[in-house]
């Protein structure tokens, strides 16, 4: 296991991050520590968790805290709040009453005093970005939160936050959360390059896109098990939205480099993650001990620099307007 700095921060993280939304869920207990033991077993130190994490608000977060006594500071604890997590009104989104009040429950639910990154899980078009941002800066200084984090904004409105930030001298987000997999790349037009001219870390949450790239998936067949089977037609990462022509033909480049080198299609499309600009950890997520070992294994493939081009070529997003221009008329373009 290696290890990378946390954005502009001074502490190492482990190259995988382990998330635990399965836990409580799809993975029972015992399942879930055991996953625990033996991420910390292997070197890893970074955890991600939600306060809706679960089979019920918090479940995640109370599984995780257990399985943490006695090894809390060896460990980057990750948790978010923005989502619902009850019935009433103010039990979601980003304002000073509701964010209090779920990191005092994630806090409990955790067993610890502090949270290492603590994230907004998701854009707020309600609350003011002061209001948010000044509720975050006051948990730093409390001691209740080492570092901030964002989840699941656009380039603009990530940049909007870093310079109220600023203008306040308030704490900034130091790591972005985003979804990014051979499939979804769009991406790296605005908000991956924002990050790495910012200097915060990026972590990528669905690296085998809901389970598509598993290999387990096929062209003519409608998923029975796993995520994409119990996805709503409705959903943005539902089978129907998946099963493209073009992600087929990822997948099957996919399958061609696992096929040559004896490993999974998992460890494939996790590899390639590790080896893309300013990404510091993709975010596992396994349902199975079996699943889990696997995306570990992940870490044991190099990818040839033909492997690299095969899978970034079929997988390329479509070059628009302005960033087709820029890139072609641009001096040095470094994106």
């Amino acid at each position: 296991m290696e290890y990378k700095q946390l954005g502009s921060t001074g502490i190492k993280v482990s190259e995988i991050c382990l998330g635990t939304m399965t836990f409580g869920r799809e993975t029972d207990k015992k399942t879930s520590q055991e996953m625990i033991s033996q991420f910390l077993d292997k070197g890893g130190n970074f955890i991600d968790t939600a306060d809706v994490y679960g089979a019920r608000p918090g479940n995640s977060e109370e599984i995780v805290g257990e399985a943490l006594k006695g090894k809390r500071k060896k460990v980057i604890l990750a948790t978010k709040a923005y989502f619902p997590t009850g019935r009433d009104p103010n039990d979601t989104g980003l304002s000073r009453v509701h964010l209090i009040q779920a990191l005092e429950n994630s806090l409990h639910r955790l067993q610890t005093d502090y949270i290492d990154l603590y994230y907004v899980h998701c854009w707020d078009g309600v609350t003011s970005l002061e209001e948010t941002l000044s509720t975050l800066n006051t948990f730093v200084k409390q001691g209740k939160v080492r570092y901030i984090g964002a989840s699941n904004f656009t380039a603009w409105q990530l940049m909007k936050a870093l310079g109220i930030s600023r203008h306040y001298s308030w704490e900034e987000f130091i790591c972005f959360q985003i979804q990014y997999n051979l499939l979804t790349r769009g991406v790296e037009r605005e908000i991956i390059p924002l990050c790495r001219e910012e200097k915060l870390a990026v972590v990528a949450w669905s690296p085998l896109a809901g389970g598509f790239l598993s290999g387990k998936y096929h062209r003519n067949s409608l998923p029975t098990e796993g995520r994409l089977a119990r996805m709503r037609k409705e959903d943005t990462d539902s089978w129907q939205n998946r099963a493209t022509e073009k992600n087929f033909r990822i997948l099957e480049v996919v399958e061609k480099i696992a096929r040559e080198k004896g490993k999974s299609c998992a460890q494939i499309a996790l590899a390639w993650i590790r080896y893309q600009p300013g990404i510091i950890a993709p975010l596992i997520g396994a349902r199975t001990l079996e699943q889990f070992e696997d995306n570990l294994g992940s870490l044991e493939v190099e990818l040839t620099a033909d492997e690299l081009r095969a899978l970034n070529e079929v997988s390329r997003p479509e070059d628009e307007y302005p960033y087709s221009f820029i890139r072609r008329l641009s001096r040095n373009y470094p994106y």
